[in-house]
C-alpha cells in the first residue's frame, strides 16, 4: 500500500518532470519563431523599413499557476536558445585535484568541494565563471521546501532563466546509485548539483544546495559536498520558507551573492 508521503512526493515528481517537457517545448517553439522573425526581418531590410519583434516565454506563467495550484518543488534551469551557441571554457583546471568554491552571501558564507577527478567539466566552468565575477551579484532565486528541498542559485538574471552562455556535459551521474523503482536516487542533505532543462546535457550555470534528503531521477550532476557549516546556514534558509507561504518560490530569506571564488582545497 502507497503512504500518503509516497503519494506526494510521486506527484511532486510528476508536476516537476511536466513542468521540463513544458519548457523544453515552449523553447522549441522560440526557436522556430526565431527562424521565422528572422527571416521577416530580413525582407524588411530589403525594403528599408525598419522593424523590432519581441517574443516571450509563457512557461513562467504556467509555473505560477501550477504553484498556486499545489507546491511543485523543482531544481530545473531554463537556459534560452541563444545560451547554448558559445562553446564552453577551456580545460585549464588540474583533473586530479579538488577544488573548494566559496559564496559569501547575505546569510552567511557558503562553501562545498568539487573533485575535478569526478566532474572536471563541471569544476573547469565553475572556477571560470567564478574567476570572471559571473556570480558575484546574483541571488539564489528558488526554494523548495516539499516534496524536494534544494535552494537554486547561480542564474544571472534571477528568473530561472538565465545562464553563461554555454552549456556543459552530464557527469558523474552514476555516482549517487542506481535509480529505484520509482526512476529516483535520493541526493543526500549537502550534496551541490547542477540544475537543467530536463534534456541531457543542458547545464549551464545554475546549481542547486540540497538542504534534506531529496528524491530526484539520476539526470543531474551531482559535483559537490557542502560543509557542515554551510548546510546549516542553507538549512535556516529552507526553515524560514517561502515567501507569500508557498512550497516553490523566492526564499523568504533572500539569499545574495556578493562574491563567489573558486580554489583549490
Amino acid at each position: 500500500m502507497v503512504s500518503s508521503d509516497q503519494r506526494r512526493r510521486q506527484l511532486a515528481r510528476e508536476k516537476f518532470e511536466r513542468q521540463q517537457q513544458r519548457r523544453e517545448e515552449a523553447r522549441r517553439r522560440t526557436r522556430r519563431l526565431t527562424v521565422i522573425i528572422t527571416s521577416a526581418v530580413a525582407v524588411v531590410a530589403v525594403i528599408g523599413g525598419v522593424t523590432y519583434f519581441a517574443t516571450g516565454d509563457d512557461d513562467g506563467k504556467k509555473d505560477k499557476t501550477d504553484a498556486a495550484a499545489s507546491a511543485s518543488p523543482s531544481a530545473s534551469a531554463s537556459p534560452s536558445a541563444s545560451e547554448k551557441s558559445a562553446p564552453e571554457p577551456a580545460m585549464k583546471i588540474d583533473k586530479k585535484a579538488k577544488y573548494t568554491l566559496s559564496l559569501k552571501t547575505s546569510q552567511g558564507d557558503i562553501a562545498f568541494t568539487m573533485d575535478a577527478a569526478k566532474t572536471p567539466h563541471t569544476a573547469n566552468s565553475f572556477k571560470s565563471l567564478a574567476d570572471k565575477g559571473f556570480f558575484d551579484g546574483t541571488k539564489c532565486h528558488r526554494l523548495t521546501t516539499d516534496g524536494i528541498f534544494v535552494l537554486q542559485c547561480g542564474d544571472p538574471k534571477g528568473d530561472g532563466t538565465g545562464g553563461p552562455g554555454y552549456t556543459i556535459p552530464d557527469e558523474n551521474l552514476t555516482a549517487l546509485g542506481k535509480a529505484g523503482k520509482d526512476g529516483t536516487v535520493t541526493y543526500p542533505a549537502g550534496t551541490v548539483a547542477m540544475a537543467n532543462t530536463g534534456q541531457a546535457h543542458t547545464g549551464g550555470s545554475q546549481f542547486f544546495l540540497v538542504y534534506k534528503d531529496s528524491k530526484l531521477p539520476p539526470t543531474y550532476t551531482p559535483f559537490g559536498t557542502m560543509d557542515e557549516a554551510s548546510l546549516k546556514a542553507v538549512e535556516a534558509v529552507g526553515k524560514a520558507g517561502v515567501t507569500g507561504g508557498a512550497a516553490d518560490g523566492a526564499p523568504k530569506k533572500a539569499v545574495n551573492i556578493s562574491k563567489a571564488a573558486v580554489d583549490k582545497a
